[in-house]
């Protein structure tokens, strides 16, 4: 639990729907946290490009506010179209950057459906503040040249290192993969190698290796059992993690939480493109709400309630259309009978 969250305190949820699919999702999921968390106080915020549509600006600082003030978020999926938009930015990015949630926490275990793989049980620890996401680029040579620009700094691969090494000795994993590219960015990708070995060094117990990341990409389809936890950066990280969640059943499935030393965000993986109809899978934003609710106000009781009924759901074959055409689910129908199972 997060030391600045304890179990006495009120409990509040700074909760943005996103675009798209989180207008059906997000709304959804709020009906299995009052059944497991009665107490918690939901806290409605925007974001995102259909936000900006209106108003021009994608990340107002009022929910920035409402994120800081309450320690814990849920944010739906966020569209961003391809191509620049003058004004427009990542608003997760920028959220992630604002609430100093460095560390990005993405499982992928084997769920009971067609398209999920047993044996698989893996953490990728994202780092989750620079790299290439943040967001210097311009244009040179009348826009013939794109340029991005490429941190990588000691105190943050310190932090997120720390986090990676001291979760898997809470959670009883034995081996961390340090993935990087240090043979060509020997300055960048390098100082990242360097200083997560040194802080492997005061985790004897815990076995390191490292792997460059077109070879842990070449392992990721081949054999995912082979990884316990990948630490990475930033870029590579979120690559790396959409790869595995195609292990756990898709990315409707695929949950993450984004944590630092005061907030937690849950944030699903799957994007926000497409409208809205009533048939997006929920699971994602469940698992990532559990997520949430063990790492920030230490409620496991609550999470593996969410779990197990995600788990039976799933057993009994209740899918939605991304998993199974055939007599699949609405969104509705299935959080029914996620909170059929819940009572």
């Amino acid at each position: 639990m997060n030391a600045n969250s304890p179990a006495s305190q009120s409990l509040e949820l700074c909760v943005i729907e996103g675009d798209g699919v989180g207008h059906d999702i997000i709304p959804a999921v709020l009906q299995v946290l009052k059944i497991v968390v009665p107490d918690v106080v939901v806290r409605p915020a925007v974001a995102g490009w259909e936000f900006f549509q209106q108003h021009r600006i994608p990340l107002p600082e009022a929910t920035i506010e409402e994120a800081l003030r309450c320690r814990a978020v849920l944010i739906g999926a966020i569209a961003a179209p391809p191509y620049p938009v003058e004004g427009y930015f990542s608003p997760v990015v920028s959220l992630r950057r604002a609430l100093q949630t460095y560390a990005n926490l993405r499982p992928t275990r084997y769920l009971p459906v067609p398209t999920s793989r047993l044996g698989v049980d893996l953490l990728v620890v994202r780092e989750n503040t620079e790299d290439l996401y943040i967001g210097h680029e311009h244009t040179e040579n009348e826009g013939r040249m794109g340029i991005a620009e490429k941190v990588i700094t000691r105190e943050a691969t310190e932090r997120v290192a720390r986090l990676a090494y001291e979760l898997a000795s809470k959670t009883g994993r034995r081996k961390i993969t340090i993935v990087h590219k240090a043979n060509v960015l020997q300055q960048s990708d390098g100082l990242f190698r360097r200083v997560a070995l040194e802080i492997a060094g005061y985790y004897p117990e815990i076995m390191t290796d490292e792997l460059f990341v077109d070879t842990a990409a070449y392992w990721m389809v081949k054999d995912p059992s082979r990884f316990d936890v990948i630490l990475t950066p930033n870029l590579y990280g979120d690559i790396l993690s959409d790869m595995a969640a195609a292990w756990g059943g898709g990315l409707g499935l695929a949950p993450s939480v984004s944590v630092g030393d005061q907030v937690t965000m849950a944030e699903p993986i799957h994007s926000g493109s497409g409208e809205t109809q009533g048939q997006a899978n929920p699971t994602a934003a469940l698992l990532s709400l559990a997520m949430l609710l063990e790492h920030q106000w230490g409620r496991g009781d609550a999470a593996r309630r969410i779990e197990g009924a995600v788990q039976a759901a799933l057993r009994d074959g209740d899918y939605t259309v991304d998993i199974y055409t055939d007599g699949a689910l609405s969104t509705t129908d299935f959080i029914q009978r996620i909170c059929a199972c819940l009572q």
